[in-house]
């Protein structure tokens, strides 16, 4: 139960805490950030945190920060990390005192150093340094990865240097930074360091405490340096360091000495450089995780720029670029906090009392996402709110609700410079370059000194226009005329294409990797029909540089109309082309998708093959489309491949299929050495958890579910509503089957040689264990091709012509239905004589499942919990013999606590996540067996807000209704939700299929049935704006939406009333989450 403090008014929250400590164990030591916005979330605009050095309060609203702006009511005091750094600049601009009469001097001389002419004065010198930015990533080559922060640290050092002092720390021409940079890195997270701690324990920090006064040291000695050689060597320049020297103050007639002058430069580094190399950092990851903003961006600097440089007049015509930079900074303000002080005993919001020289925290990172300013978007990246009109409405109507550069008199005076120099590094790097992430699963994670910035972001960049890095030389000179047309067709060669191989390019769009694991197949395949994959990469990779020397496949799905996130760059750029740009790219096109999203099936994969036709380029032949609803996507694939593709390529590029009695065709096994050595590799795209706890849900009298709590990876963060997919390991039942089969030693070793692209590690010792286990899915249905590899093993000819049967009309039934794989049928006919190499080579790689997480980052945001159905039931293909298992189900199942397992989070890409206005949203939750999962985290999160809130908050009515077996059977999580339901934070209505006759189900067998029986309640809410959420099977979920549609439009409404109403509320106010 958390404390408060008693008030003549109302009482400020208070999270519980420790005798002497208080909440000190309660920070998140590695992003304070991420804890106070927890605390936020948890306690509402304001509460009190008990700390060794002090009881602040911390602000979060819109309306309570406005009002500690008050200059007349706060001041900014100049506590904690702020005050250490007084030890190396005592009183200049941002760590002065109020009163301080130095800062008012030199406040008043450097004004006119950052006026609007100045500030314009420094653009060439800013266009100097940016062009070595973008000249060290272009010659780096568009396969090397880019450590964002690092390189923008060193840009916006080396222009402050230049542009404000003469000075040139020359960072992209060493490898070494100036001792300067690494004395001033470490004096700010030192400085951090001592706030945190209590003063009495510095004695014990002794070599700590000489090492920061030697940086300190550093710092003002390099400082004094730069002051005398320009006293030695005057430049005649009008810069930061001229105004210092020979600025007098207006209103005292005093100038600066030369320790405010020292203090002064020192402090302008510190500050200029770590906001703005955050600002663009958090920019471009913002921008290449929201395509449609980035291609606008890209629009606007080539219409307004063109291929010529870039000049200062440029700067004001790029709207759009300065709403990304602010909406940026709203959503990830590099300085997240500022620090305010009562000058009298006072009251805000009306109702909290804050005494005189209290001290308060506004979280400007959560008083920016105040949807009350805002919107239900509060949240999202979406420039356009940000563009000039529109802002100056916000900042009119909500003063203070955009607060980057801090507040009043002392907020940033080198924002003119900032913000020049940032819209002229975006302007430049979109217009000559094109950028992807280098890990296209990564998710926006923080780092937090005294700013943050994203932790961890690498991305790419290749030059656009067809350019070399010397052409971008020339271009940023002002020099460069354009010869892509030309290059363009000779672009991407390799040394393949001069081989008797020719050069083929396959990209994918692919989110649960299906569509990445069919381009991994083709690549495969496609040595056996004379060509070589060279580039297998995400569409994005393709952008603005289709290949024109090759055959270039695009594999893509579609995610409810929407492209895959390794695509929707490249779906950008190619929707912005307007002519025949494409003319010369040849072309072929597979689509995946799922029929339960009809409105928008293969939307994307259809666009994708018509836009580029209409844009100049050839199709090869007609696309091929799957619904992998069927369950038969790998065997389409391969249909599509020898029937329609591979005869289409060898038509026109007049190759010939290499078969199996050619010596020297490619083989179509993979080459198996044994050995000893132990080694294997893991998955990049996934991180290390662990297990915490497990346990059973059900008794034995139903299918086994059950629930596992997982310790995320470090970095590691969701929402409620996300997914967590998990890279399963295949059963040791189903690696014995294979070890039997061709009788291999358990502890055997392989080295894998391949003479074609594979998913598989090659040309070093993996245990055959991790390779069966980690590698490849043993359970996958067989397809058509590899069923007619094995007709071709076979010893006799009753088992060659059995088998080809069933690779012909017996499909459906024999394999797709009953779900029968490759070493299935090895056991079914012993006479298929096939070696190890060739059956790993018929295998696809294994793939992530996505699990619903089932709790609430607001409970323990480290911690995420799964609930899932066990399955395991007779197998169809050998139901004397064989038991078929989920192969993720029975490795989660498998697992114990403190077990490891490898995870990624998946954020929602639909509209399943809890409304922002919780206070006035009614929810409708429809559930079936597990997929009462994300609900279980919905009421979660409702339950953490009302009970930070003490009991005050008033959410909108939550309508749960639950679909199980029995109460003594599988109603899960029955005394959480019985202990939610009395806490009024859910209304839970069930029904019962194989308990009947209990009171509580009011005779209901299924949740549709519930909703029916209650349906003047549901109506009712659905009138007040209620959204509906339905979480199950396919089946499932079509049931409930014509329930659901019957109550809202009235009991006679037919199927095609209630499509077209679901189609207008889909995503809107109605949200599905299906599983197969």
């Amino acid at each position: 139960m958390a404390v408060t403090d008693s008030t003549d008014t109302a009482p400020i929250p208070t999270p519980p805490g420790w005798p002497l400590v208080g909440n000190a164990f309660d920070m998140d030591r590695e992003l304070p950030l991420r804890g106070f916005q927890g605390f936020a979330e948890k306690y509402g605009e304001i509460y009190r945190l008990h700390l060794p050095f002090g009881s602040p309060l911390f602000v979060s609203s819109h309306s309570l920060v406005h009002e500690v702006c008050d200059e007349k009511r706060f001041r900014k005091p100049v506590a904690g990390a702020l005050n250490e750094i007084r030890h190396g600049v005592h009183d200049g601009l941002f760590t002065a005192r109020e009163g301080e009469p130095n800062w008012g001097i030199a406040h008043r001389i450097l004004m006119p150093a950052f006026g609007p002419a100045s500030i314009q004065g420094m653009f060439t010198e800013m266009h100097e340094i940016a062009s070595q930015l973008a000249l060290k990533w272009a010659r780096h080559g568009e396969d090397a990865p880019i450590m964002v922060t690092d390189d923008f640290t060193r840009l916006t050092l080396d222009t402050l240097a230049l542009c404000t002092m003469d000075f040139r720390f020359n960072s992209y021409y060493h490898d070494e930074l100036h001792p300067f940079i690494a004395a001033m890195g470490d004096f700010l997270t030192e400085s951090g360091t001592r706030a945190s701690r209590p003063s009495f324990m510095s004695i014990l920090y002794k070599k700590e405490t000489r090492k920061y006064f030697r940086d300190i040291e550093v710092l003002r000695q390099t400082a004094q340096s730069v002051l005398d050689t320009r006293r030695k060597r005057p430049a005649g320049r009008k810069d930061l360091v001229s105004a210092m020297l020979d600025g007098v103050d207006p209103k005292t007639g005093q100038k600066l000495s030369d320790s405010s002058i020292i203090d002064n430069l020192i402090t302008f580094l510190i500050a200029g450089h770590e906001t703005t190399s955050g600002l663009l950092s958090f920019a471009f990851c913002l921008l290449i995780k929201h395509p449609e903003a980035y291609r606008k961006a890209q629009a606007e600097v080539d219409s307004v720029v063109g291929k010529g440089p870039i000049k200062v007049e440029h700067m004001n015509k790029l709207p759009y670029i300065a709403a990304v930079l602010r909406e940026t900074l709203r959503l990830c303000p590099t300085i997240p906090f500022i620090a305010r002080q009562a000058r009298e005993d006072t009251v805000i919001g009306g109702k909290y009392s804050v005494k005189k020289d209290e001290f308060l925290i506004c979280i400007l990172a959560q008083s920016h996402l105040d949807p009350k300013v805002y919107g239900k978007t509060a949240k999202e990246f979406d420039p356009e709110r940000m563009l000039d009109g529109n802002f100056e409405r916000l900042t009119t109507e909500f003063p203070d609700c955009w607060k980057p550069f801090g507040t009043g008199m002392r907020a940033c005076i080198g924002r003119p410079f900032a913000w020049q120099e940032a819209v002229l590094v975006m302007a430049m790097l979109l217009q000559n370059f094109n950028f992807a992430l280098d890990d296209p699963t990564y998710e926006l994670q923080y780092k937090q000194t005294l700013t943050t910035k994203p932790k961890n972001f690498y991305m790419r960049a290749s030059l656009r226009d067809g350019m070399t890095a010397t052409e971008l030389e020339h271009r940023l000179a002002g020099g460069f005329q354009s010869t892509a047309g030309s290059k363009a067709k000779t672009k991407g060669t390799s040394a393949a294409a001069q081989t008797e191989t020719k050069p083929m390019s396959i990209y994918y769009g692919s989110n649960t990797g299906t569509c990445e694991s069919l381009a991994q197949r083709l690549a495969t395949t496609a040595a056996s029909h004379g060509f070589a994959a060279t580039v297998v990469e995400p569409m994005d990779e393709a952008t603005d540089k289709l290949p024109m020397d090759r055959p270039v496949v695009i594999i893509t799905a579609s995610f409810e109309g929407q492209p895959p996130d390794n695509a929707a760059q490249f779906c950008g750029w190619l929707e912005r082309l307007s002519a025949d740009e494409l003319s010369g790219v040849s072309y072929s096109v597979f689509g995946c998708g799922h029929h339960d999203w009809n409105q928008t099936f293969h939307r994307v994969p259809t666009l994708v093959d018509g836009t580029m036709s209409e844009r100049g380029a050839t199709r090869i032949c007609d696309m091929g489309l799957t619904d992998v609803a069927d369950g038969d996507m790998f065997t389409n694939f391969e249909q599509w491949e020898d029937d329609v593709f591979w005869p289409a390529i060898e038509a026109k590029y007049g190759t010939t299929a290499t078969g199996a009695g050619n010596d020297d065709a490619p083989s179509d096994s993979l080459d198996v050495q044994f050995s000893s050595p132990r080694s294997s590799t893991l998955r990049q795209d996934v991180k290390e958890a662990t297990v915490v706890d497990e346990k059973v849900l059900t008794t034995a009298a139903a299918p086994t579910k059950k629930h596992i709590e997982i310790q995320l990876p470090d970095g590691m963060s969701y929402k409620v509503g996300d997914y967590l997919a998990v890279l399963p390991v295949n059963s040791k039942a189903s690696i014995d089957r294979v070890i039997r089969q061709f009788g291999l030693s358990w502890d055997s070793h392989i080295t894998i040689a391949s003479d074609r692209w594979t998913a598989l590690p090659t040309a070093t010792p993996v245990p055959v264990y991790d390779v069966l286990g980690s590698y490849v899915e043993l359970s996958q249905p067989a397809t058509k091709r590899g069923i007619l590899r094995l007709a071709d093993a076979a010893k006799d000819d009753a088992t060659k012509q059995h088998v080809r049967q069933l690779a012909g009309d017996s499909y459906p039934s024999e394999i797709s239905l009953k779900r029968t794989s490759i070493l299935d049928l090895l056991e079914q006919f012993p006479s298929i004589s096939l070696p190890f190499g060739a059956f790993l080579s018929l295998l696809p790689p294994i793939r992530p499942r996505q699990y619903s997480i089932s709790s609430s980052p607001l409970v323990t945001p480290t911690r995420a919990t799964l609930t899932y159905s066990l399955l395991s039931a007779r197998s169809l293909s050998r139901p004397a013999t064989h038991t078929h298992t989920g192969v993720a189900t029975a490795y989660l199942a498998a697992l114990s606590a403190s077990d490891k397992l490898l995870v990624s989070v998946r954020p929602t890409h639909t509209a399943f996540s809890l409304p922002e206005d919780a206070e006035n949203t009614p929810l409708i939750c429809v559930a079936a067996g597990s997929g009462l999962a994300p609900f279980r985290g919905f009421v979660q999160e409702r339950a953490a807000l009302v009970a930070a809130s003490q009991g005050k908050k008033r959410l909108a009515t939550a309508l749960l209704f639950f679909g199980c077996r029995g109460p003594e059977m599988d109603d899960l999580y029955r005394d959480e939700f019985d202990a939610w339901q009395r806490a009024a934070v859910v209304d839970v209505r069930r029904a019962f299929s194989r308990q009947t006759g209990i009171d509580e189900a009011h005779g209901c067998r299924h949740a549709q049935d519930r909703v029916w029986r209650d349906r003047e309640e549901v109506k009712a809410l659905w009138e007040r704006g209620a959204r509906v959420y339905v979480c199950g099977s396919r089946a499932f979920g079509d049931n409930v939406k014509r329930v659901v549609g019957r109550v809202v439009l009235g009991e006679e409404a037919g199927e095609e009333e209630i499509a077209e109403w679901y189609k207008g509320v889909r995503n809107e106010r109605y949200a599905i989450d299906v599983f197969e």
